[in-house]
């Protein structure tokens, strides 16, 4: 009988480590771990927890080009950034297993593909994940190796007619984009800071992708500053219709939680309860139209104690069928290990405090609404490739 769920986990993930002071700090994966684990989630029946393996070169060329995949591992061999593959900035510097760290989060996140295509479990979710920015031959933006695309590529070569990816980073999902951008049978819908404010600078809503693929890439260009109601209003405005009129045989979700007002390297204003909402509704439309197949990754997340452990906590419960209430304690072990290890006081719960509550675009259009318009535009841009009506769909 298949599992309810697949959490992927090895303690070796943290090992993809850029060095002290970078945003990208391993011990926000070692914090949601432990809280899983003090939140008696990891223990629930239903839910199985599954190593992470190496992905091998033949994974990896899946999307990557054989000559970037050696250049990444000739750096890890003798410490020197290549030349021209985007490694060695301070982004995304060469570290002591730059190669071998990488390669285990694409593991990672193609063993929960797997076990979601060949229905060992319903759901899965591999939160070292999300590495949504590396290209086919090039770094970029603290991503190595693009697990999210590699992960899609393995579906598609193992039977998938059609997978929909939704990217709720603040940063715009540039690199999965690229990998499928003249590719009808991948869905790409990425809700993001504009781009004229936040990196990598792309992601417009009138990027819809080439002839051969047009309006198979989505776009949300969100404002600074766009809070609960408005972040989850625009997921839902363009995820449920485009995924519903994709049917989609496998929903593949990156839950970035860098959108959190606290996250020091963007400039939205999303809650924790507004992303569990968001979490609840790609469940749904997993369900709905997806066979319940749903796979779903982290991604970015630089306040490291308050949110990233929180956020990601919400999503493996709700992947894992079992929501955890907003107003749930956390664990006082926990807790004192936070302050043991960064000198701060953690959060006293699973909430920030708002009702996390989805008011549909169907309620009506606002056209002096900053956010409304950016969802129009999209909409626009968008829908009558798929003979959807912008203002009714």
């Amino acid at each position: 009988m298949p599992a309810d769920a697949l959490l992927v986990w090895s303690d070796d993930l943290v090992s993809y480590d850029f060095g002290v002071g970078h945003p990208m700090a391993p011990v926000r994966l070692l914090l949601t771990h432990d809280l899983l684990a003090d939140l008696g989630v990891l223990a629930w029946p239903g839910l199985v927890v599954a190593p992470a393996p190496v992905a091998p070169d033949s994974e990896l060329l899946r999307v990557h080009e054989a000559e970037y995949v050696a250049a990444v591992r000739a750096a890890e061999a003798d410490g020197a950034a290549p030349v021209g593959f985007g490694l060695g900035d301070a982004d995304t510097p060469v570290f002591g297993q730059v190669h071998t760290a990488s390669a285990r989060i694409v593991g990672s996140t193609v063993a929960a593909a797997e076990a979601v295509w060949t229905g060992t479990a319903r759901r899965a979710v591999s939160l070292a994940g999300g590495m949504h920015h590396a290209m086919a031959r090039r770094a970029s933006g603290f991503c190595v190796y693009n697990d999210v695309a590699v992960a899609i590529a393995w579906l598609l070569d193992h039977g998938a007619g059609r997978v929909a990816y939704v990217d709720l980073d603040a940063h715009h999902g540039d690199g999965v984009e690229r990998a499928f951008w003249d590719d009808p049978r991948v869905l790409t819908l990425s809700v993001h800071q504009h781009p004229g404010s936040l990196f990598p600078g792309t992601g417009y809503a009138q990027d819809v992708g080439p002839a051969t693929a047009r309006g198979f890439a989505a776009n949300v260009a969100l404002p600074p500053g766009t809070q609960d109601a408005g972040w989850l209003r625009a997921v839902e405005a363009v995820a449920e219709p485009l995924v519903r009129e994709h049917a989609p045989d496998v929903l593949v979700t990156q839950h970035g939680c860098d959108c959190h007002g606290a996250d020091p390297l963007a400039e939205l204003d999303v809650s924790v309860d507004a992303q569990r909402a968001a979490a609840l509704l790609m469940a749904d439309l997993a369900e709905q139209h997806a066979h319940g197949r749903w796979l779903a990754t982290g991604g970015g997340g630089y306040e490291v104690v308050g949110v990233v452990p929180r956020a990601w906590s919400h999503l493996a419960a709700v992947v894992a069928g079992h929501p955890l209430d907003p107003g749930t304690a956390l664990p006082e072990e926990w807790r004192r290990r936070v302050h043991d290890l960064a000198d701060v006081t953690a959060p006293a719960t699973m909430t920030d405090g708002r009702d996390g509550r989805l008011v549909p675009f169907a309620a009506g259009y606002n056209p002096d609404d900053a956010v409304d318009r950016a969802i129009m535009a999209t909409r626009q841009a968008v829908f009558p490739w798929h003979g959807l009506d912008p203002v009714t769909s």
